[in-house]
């Protein structure tokens, strides 16, 4: 079923890919992007520029002056008022094409005022018939100081919201109106030298290029707004002109023209000169944008599309669901931020179609997949003898709710073999737990609740192994039997000993299994107090052999200083000061062996001790053995109190013994160097000599019992290799370690690491 769907989601993926690709090509789902463009144009709307202002021949306008259209003198006389304010430029949106019959003078005044104000543009239209461009009258074209064209593209729905940054004939284009008027202020803007023609071509055809959208200004409205009549009777101050671009055009009921524009999700009616102040006004400020190329519009598309795909095939039904939404949620902002940010316009539709289509195809995929799936389970389920009736006690119902009434069937005989197993396991006599990869119980048998119980606790389905052996500590390191922050490899048998709450000795063993690619541990406590007091008892027959090995030496000893001090007979002092030094070796040995076979085998006692105690306590044990050989011991304590858990009688053996080496193995009037400090959570006991060093060979086999290093083993110093074993033994037995850092000729350094304990309560 996996490989299945991992090729339906391969095939659909690569189909509606090559849709996407296909949508967002030019001129695809046109009407679609032009309405998402229009939702998210309240977030491109920008500030217009505070250099536009509008003068305009309004229905006040016409009630004072009268009947359109007005007298040309009357436009001179405006030209002149707004120009001794020294505008920037003044656009006048009055096709000129046709003298004044009635007033033919009133040509040549306006033609003068133009030529005097030497800032006004006008406006060329598209040619009719054989005329491919229709100019103002040579006077006017030849007073005014730049031409520019007023044609604004209508989309597929009607509306306006891109122009063409030049239209013209042939290779004489002229600039947009609301473009050339900046032209007279900025000449050096391009585009603006090679676009300043008067001249008519003789013939050619009507080209468009550049085409940008409009970065329509915020604001209702959005540009100063004077009336015609206000500025010709003087209302209006020059001054109000002083640098702005004054466009001159109509916007009364039935005079001036009015085009559709986006506003939000609707088209609202704009006059044609309002849509060049916003041409002017997205100029000045570089707000306006241009439509993205072919490919990079693709890629916009692309790249949501597949990543909505990809969630599809990685997520679940409702992770996906979001996912595909979030997407679209995303691509549409995107493309609403684009334009202000990149000044690039997108085309998102394909991409938001395909999200939108992506899900459902999917989700159909995914559920005839797995009735699919179910109808194989069922057959191999019968296969393998599991009786399963086909048959949907339902009568009506749909084909998957068939096969999910079978598989209902289906898990309650497998219900039932479960409980034959676990029913099987109960009866096991030892405590026995399955338990998954993280120590989470799974089964338990009888033996296993009423072990619980006598510890007073309840088994529960998925409850921690931990939680049932918690207190219940490993013998030697007194590490917890099972560690769930530090579980087990799950590649071997893990057999481990300890000792519960009870005291009891416990062995556990540890298999891991794996059903249904699912590895997990089958976990058996066997109590082993019985084989621990055996052994007990060996270690006490031992404790009376060693007594007995000590009290001939004892003897020995005693009877040589009675004949020292009492003896009538003379006795040879070289004979009698080898038996000395026999006896004491042979008492040493017993002694060490004692004390090594007790760390070994006997719990250390779980008491607060403080260190620096200890240490003061050995030093006072070994100061004999210092001052014999005119050793220095160089011990500073601390005023830090150094507490830790553990018996204090081994402690203090332990650090006695690190001590004497040192003294033993460092040279004649040297230095021994006692520190204690506190690393990361333990008590670091350090000892360093001054004696010549461990080989790296030496320090791998150190604290192995009744071992001694090769430059020392025919050496007068006494000792037979139990003493660094003793203090491994004492170290692990606290749940801490031994380490030894040290080079040939330079020295050896011990460090006793113990876990720091909280102080005792004071009384």
């Amino acid at each position: 079923m996996k490989r299945s769907l991992s090729l339906e989601w391969l095939l659909m993926s690569l189909g509606l890919l090559a849709v996407v690709f296909w949508l967002s090509g030019p001129q695809q789902l046109s009407r679609a992007n032009l309405w998402l463009q229009d939702l998210t144009l309240p977030l491109q709307r920008h500030q217009p520029s505070p250099n536009v202002v509008l003068v305009l021949a309004d229905e006040r306008s016409l009630s004072s002056i009268g009947r359109w259209p007005w007298r040309r003198a009357l436009h001179a006389h405006l030209i002149n008022h707004i120009s001794s304010g020294q505008p920037q430029s003044i656009g006048l949106d009055f096709l000129l094409s046709e003298p004044d019959l009635d007033y033919p003078e009133d040509d040549v005044v306006l033609a003068q005022s133009m030529a005097r104000s030497g800032r006004v543009v006008l406006p060329v239209v598209r040619g009719f018939g054989d005329q491919p461009a229709s100019l103002p009258l040579p006077m006017f074209t030849q007073a005014a100081a730049r031409l520019g064209h007023v044609h604004l593209p209508m989309d597929d729905d009607g509306g306006v919201r891109s122009f063409y940054a030049r239209e013209g004939v042939s290779d004489q284009l002229w600039l947009h109106l609301g473009l050339s008027m900046l032209c007279i202020s900025q000449p050096e803007r391009p585009a603006c030298a090679d676009t300043n023609s008067k001249q008519i071509p003789s013939f050619g055809t009507w080209q468009r290029d550049d085409r940008t959208y409009i970065a329509f200004a915020q604001g209702r409205p959005p540009f100063a707004m004077y009336a015609y009549i206000d500025v010709l009777q003087g209302r209006i101050p020059a001054q109000a002109f002083r640098n702005k671009h004054v466009l001159i055009g109509t916007a009364a009921t039935g005079l001036g023209t009015t085009l559709p524009t986006p506003s939000g999700a609707s088209q609202a009616a704009t006059y044609s000169v309002e849509l060049v102040a916003h041409i002017a006004s997205g100029a000045l400020l570089n707000q306006h944008a241009v439509s993205a190329s072919s490919w990079a519009n693709r890629a916009f598309n692309l790249v949501p599309a597949a990543l909505g795909l990809a969630a599809l095939s990685v997520l679940g039904p409702s992770a996906a669901l979001l996912a595909c939404m979030g997407l679209g949620l995303l691509t549409l902002i995107a493309s609403a931020l684009t334009p202000g940010w990149a000044h690039t316009v997108f085309s998102p539709a394909a991409a938001l179609l395909i999200l939108t289509l992506a899900y459902p195809l999917w989700s159909w995929r995914r559920l005839n997949a797995a009735a699919r799936f179910l109808n194989q389970e069922m057959q191999g389920l019968r296969i393998q003898g599991l009786q399963i009736n086909t048959q949907s006690p339902h009568k009506r119902g749909d084909f998957l709710q068939h096969r999910i009434d079978a598989v209902e069937q289906a898990s309650q005989q497998l219900r039932q073999l479960h409980q034959f197993v676990t029913e099987t396991l109960l009866q096991l006599p030892s405590p026995t737990l399955a338990c998954n990869r993280h120590g989470h119980i799974l089964l338990a048998n009888s033996a296993a609740h009423r072990y619980a119980h006598s510890l007073g606790r309840t088994l529960q389905p998925q409850q921690p192994l931990a939680d049932l052996l918690d207190g219940a500590m490993e013998r030697g390191s007194l590490q917890p039997l099972w560690d769930s922050s530090c579980p087990p490899p799950l590649d071997h048998t893990i057999q481990r000993e300890g000792i519960d709450l009870q005291k009891n000795n416990l062995l556990m063993l540890s298999q891991p299994f794996t059903v249904a690619d699912e590895i997990g541990w089958l976990v058996t406590l066997v109590d082993i107090s019985d084989l621990r007091q055996a052994m007990a008892q060996r270690d006490q027959a031992m404790h009376f052999i060693s007594h007995d090995i000590r009290a001939p030496i004892g003897a020995i000893l005693t009877v040589i200083e009675m004949e020292q001090h009492f003896g009538s007979e003379p006795v040879s002092a070289l004979l009698i000061e080898r038996i000395q030094r026999y006896a004491r070796t042979g008492l040493a040995l017993a002694d060490d062996f004692v004390h090594l076979a007790r760390a070994q085998n006997a719990l250390a006692q779980r008491t607060p001790v403080e260190l620096g105690a200890v240490i003061d306590q050995a030093l006072d044990d070994t100061w004999a053995a210092a001052h014999a050989r005119f050793v220095k011991l160089d011990w500073m304590p601390q005023e830090e109190e150094a507490w830790v858990l553990g018996d204090a009688s081994m402690l203090r053996r332990a650090c006695g013994n690190l001590i004497g080496n040192a003294i033993k193995y460092g040279p004649v009037e040297g230095t021994v160097f006692c520190s204690l400090a506190l690393q990361d959570g333990h008590w670091c006991i350090s000892v360093r000599d001054e004696g010549d060093g461990i080989s790296p060979q030496e320090q791998a086999r150190l604290f192995a019992p009744f071992t001694r290093q090769h430059q020392h083993a025919g050496s007068t110093i006494p000792g037979i290799g139990l003493g660094l074993a003793y203090v491994h033994s004492v170290a692990q037995q606290h749940g801490g370690s031994i380490e030894v850092q040290s080079e040939a000729g330079q020295g050896a350094c011990f460090t006793l690491r113990l876990p720091q304990a909280a102080p005792p309560p004071m009384h």
